[in-house]
């Protein structure tokens, strides 16, 4: 059972008991990521989240490291385009501290100037890191070919060139505008008591104050490009993918549905016809990541450059088969069957809830029920997906992506058009 108190000054507190469990996760998330930095500052939000662990007005870094280690615990951090999020797992005994350390990193971080040097020169090799797997870049040169000169395009991580230049004060500027109350949510899970957590959290949020934050979101406008970025690989890193849905949207749990049959797993159509039957591909899957305003549905592939054109070629088959001839009952039912247990078999993740719980609410406004969930997924019917299929999935507006050793983008375009 899952419950919400909003403090005046706009912070959100959500929890969920699991009495069954010895374990809490604390997240404290801040609605704040790499789509609302401007050029200038690109990267920095993820830069902040780096420096959070560098050291407080009481605690040195290593203490930060060392006093969840030595309980058992876990301590962690993530930047994404549309949110930030600080976490820690440990037993139930130990949320006191995991509260304590949580709160002291995102309010009383020092920012030193020394220690922005350091973290600089970690995210630039982490920036190179990212530069030596392929497999992995090929998503953001896809996302910045469909949503070329947009926020949601520019990778998380940022640029060497926007990082090295990024000076303090353009770290706090940036660190005090959007790290306001109404920009947290506070999810708790595990072992706890609603009532005990609200009175330790209380204490802490309710006294912040800050300006009213207005995010300015303007909406991608999707391009319909081809982008093949030579790299020294094996492997051609291929990415193709047209827009998809906000997760707001009524017909996100159709999507899901289609992504699932396509390449969702390994009983997948594109798993099964392109890599089980013919053997031209060792991974093959597709994804479709919603946001705010918008959505990308992307199918990805590894292979050898001589199989680009045969694999381009049964992706689009399978595209055009589900927009001409539908889904059969059992295959349709397969599939929600595939996602309704996915769903139910992750939230026996304490984390899991943590996280379902926060981005429910950042993104719905309120904690949408996994029933709800679980409902609109069995409501989709053979006809919505042959619909949104013929809708939303035609080859002409198509974006294509590769990182390896593929220089041709007239071949790609010549099988676009093929199956156009």
């Amino acid at each position: 059972m899952f419950q919400t108190v909003r403090l005046e000054n706009g912070v959100t507190i959500l929890t969920e008991d699991i009495p069954h469990v010895r374990s809490v996760v604390l997240g404290i998330w801040v609605n704040v990521g790499s789509r609302d930095e401007s050029p200038a500052v690109a990267g920095v939000s993820h830069f902040i989240e780096h420096l959070m662990f560098k050291g407080t007005e009481r605690r040195t870094a290593r203490d930060i490291a060392e006093a969840l280690d030595a309980v058992g615990g876990q301590l962690n951090a993530f930047t994404t385009k549309e949110y930030t999020c600080y976490y820690a797992r440990v037993l139930d005994e130990h949320f006191d501290l995991a509260l304590d350390i949580l709160q002291d990193m995102l309010f009383h971080s020092r920012f030193a100037a020394a220690d922005i040097d350091r973290e600089r020169n970690v995210i630039l090799e982490e920036i190179k890191m990212y530069e030596d797997a392929p497999d992995e870049l090929v998503h953001d040169v896809f996302a910045t070919t469909i949503w070329q000169g947009h926020e949601l395009g520019r990778p998380v991580i940022g640029t060497a060139e926007v990082i090295c230049r990024l000076s303090r004060e353009e770290i706090l500027d940036y660190y005090r505008l959007h790290y306001q109350p109404q920009n947290l949510v506070v999810a708790v899970a595990g072992n706890i008591d609603h009532d005990r957590v609200v009175e330790k959290l209380r204490p802490i949020f309710e006294p912040l104050r800050g300006e009213q934050v207005t995010r300015k979101l303007v909406r991608p406008v999707p391009q319909r490009q081809i982008t093949c970025r030579t790299k020294d690989t094996e492997q051609v890193h291929l990415c193709v993918g047209v827009p998809g849905l906000p997760l707001n949207h009524e017909r996100v749990y159709v999507f899901q549905v289609v992504n699932t049959i396509l390449g969702g797993g390994i009983s997948s159509r594109l798993f099964q016809e392109i890599r089980e039957q013919r053997g031209l591909v060792y991974s093959i899957y597709s994804y479709h990541s919603s946001y705010h305003d918008a959505g990308l549905f992307c199918i990805y592939a590894g292979l050898s450059r001589e199989n680009v054109p045969a694999v381009m070629d049964l992706i689009f088959k399978e595209i055009r088969d589900i927009q001409q001839n539908g889904v059969k009952s059992e295959e349709l039912h397969r599939v929600k069957e595939q996602i309704i247990g996915n769903l139910w078999l992750s939230l026996e993740s304490v984390s899991t809830r943590m996280s379902r719980l926060a981005k429910s609410q950042l993104y719905m406004g309120k904690v949408v029920p996994p029933e709800e969930v679980v409902n609109r997924v069995k409501k989709v019917s053979v006809e919505d997906v042959r619909e949104l299929a013929r809708e939303m999935l035609n080859p002409e507006s198509f974006a294509i992506a590769t990182v390896g050793p593929w220089e041709d983008c007239s071949t790609l375009e010549a099988a676009v058009k093929k199956n156009a």
